[in-house]
């Protein structure tokens, strides 16, 4: 009983952690106009919309979340196993791979906009210097965090898993949080609010994006406070529920023997369960939204 109380707790709080990186993580890859939003934003010079929004994606939220966390796991376990304090080897390992991504954003924006040159795009110093460190800041939160609930699934929970590849499998599914749940607020609601809510996007409107903020010309840090009221909390909510459900799951019922099968089909049979559920709520919550909203009806002219 002590270790099911034992192991909640430690779930409730890589549960907490798993928060707090999603929402890193999606203000993060907003600001830096990375993911599937950002092909507008590099279609845009090319369609005669130049801007000021720091434009940094070379590989999608998942892949790259997966580099960093990994690098961070993989060298705090290098510095754990040189007898460092846990807490200093994560801190020392989550800072270096902050700096690989800074490296990664001031690379992926410089090659980006001079590639763009040719279209009229010139590469804003000031937006450089600004956001570059803005993103590191919020990575370095997102990739703390995931690879602190790792350690704590490694050492606490006892999963057999080394920390590097703990930190490559959560920092996928992280990015894959932001992906899937944030960006379709900073795509749709931010990039696009000069369109009729509902109406998606032309083909006429590709890469007209919205340039100018409340004063001035937009830039990134725009798209973040407008991330950090919503796409960043609709993604921690997204990721800290897979992290806390999947643990939850596991650390109750793993160790109950199923009838001629033994120990740990429970646990199966309750992740496939959830699947289930959640599959049934969001088709019937899209069903009842595409019969109470219907689709999008152009606005009707005004009768002279």
């Amino acid at each position: 009983m002590e270790n099911i109380v034992f192991g909640i707790g430690i779930t409730a709080l890589t549960g907490a952690l798993a928060t707090v990186a999603g929402a890193a993580e999606d203000t993060e890859s907003n600001i830096g106009s990375q993911g599937d939003p950002n092909s507008q934003v590099q279609l845009a010079p090319q369609m005669g919309f130049l801007h000021r929004i720091f434009n940094k994606a070379v590989a999608g939220e998942p892949p790259a979340y997966g580099l960093w966390c990994c690098l961070g796991a993989g060298l705090a376990w290098a510095f754990m196993a040189m007898q460092i304090n846990a807490v200093l080897a994560i801190v020392l390992g989550c800072v270096l791979a902050v700096f690989v991504q800074g490296v990664y954003a001031t690379t992926a924006y410089l090659g980006r906009q001079a590639s763009l040159k040719k279209f009229g795009q010139p590469i804003y110093v000031d937006i450089l210097k600004s956001m570059t460190t803005v993103t590191m800041a919020h990575a370095f939160v997102a990739i703390f965090c995931t690879v602190t609930l790792c350690f704590l699934i490694n050492a606490a929970l006892g999963h057999p898993f080394p920390l590097p590849l703990l930190g490559l499998v959560w920092g996928i599914a992280l990015g894959a949080a932001g992906s899937a749940t944030g960006n379709p607020y900073y795509g749709k609601e931010r990039q696009y609010q000069n369109q009729k809510f509902g109406a998606g996007v032309p083909i006429s409107a590709s890469g007209n994006i919205v340039r100018y903020a409340e004063a001035g010309e937009r830039n990134s840090l725009d798209n973040g406070f407008f991330t950090a009221k919503l796409g960043g909390p609709a993604s921690g909510v997204c990721f800290g529920l897979i992290v806390f459900l999947e643990l939850w799951r596991t650390v109750i019922f793993e160790k109950i023997d199923f009838p001629g099968l033994g120990p740990g089909w429970y646990a199966i049979f309750v992740g496939i369960l959830m699947i289930l559920v959640f599959t049934i709520a969001d088709r019937y919550i899209e069903t009842w939204a595409r019969k109470t909203y219907g689709p999008y009806a152009e606005p009707k002219e005004a009768s002279s």
